[in-house]
């Protein structure tokens, strides 16, 4: 928590239960009462396939969670496809749509294309959401290194 706040960066929710904007809710009052700060922005946890966790749900439906996004005075949604060349785009209500993300965890990126050099070059001259799962930065000493040199590398610009 501590180097994410000397860098100026925030913490977003990574949302696992999609099924209603109850479930969102409930999984958006659980982080902000974990870390004592309200999230302004939140991606949807998985892409679509695969079921990932005990309350995923799998469809990645971004049309919803940019409605969910307005309705509960979030400014930013932050989409999960593969893309970090695709520049952001403005959605309903004023949220601030970013369709793609750079993933550190590399067997989700194409690291010949998109390396961590890469990311540090274009996100100097535009914005690009990083998608970090802490429990594999965590687990991987390359992984905690790559995410250390980015969060104190860039500059970061915080959503309101």
């Amino acid at each position: 928590m501590k180097l994410l706040e000397q860098g100026g960066h925030e913490i977003g929710l990574h949302l696992e239960n999609s099924r209603s904007f109850a479930s969102f809710t409930r999984e958006k009052t659980l982080l902000e009462d974990h870390i004592g700060k309200p999230v302004r922005s939140f991606s949807k946890h998985g892409s679509g396939g695969a079921k990932y966790g005990c309350h995923h749900f799998a469809p990645y439906e971004p049309q919803r969670y940019l409605e969910w996004a307005g309705q509960s005075s979030i400014r930013v949604f932050l989409g999960n496809l593969e893309d970090p060349t695709l520049d952001s785009r403005p959605g309903p209500d004023g949220v601030l749509n970013f369709p793609s993300a750079f993933w550190l965890e590399p067997h989700w990126r194409d690291t010949a294309t998109f390396t961590v050099d890469w990311l540090m070059t274009q996100a100097r001259s535009r914005d690009i959401v990083l998608l970090v799962h802490p429990e594999n930065v965590l687990a991987s000493p390359e992984l905690s290194n790559d995410f250390a040199r980015l969060v104190g590398g860039l500059e970061t610009k915080i959503f309101s």
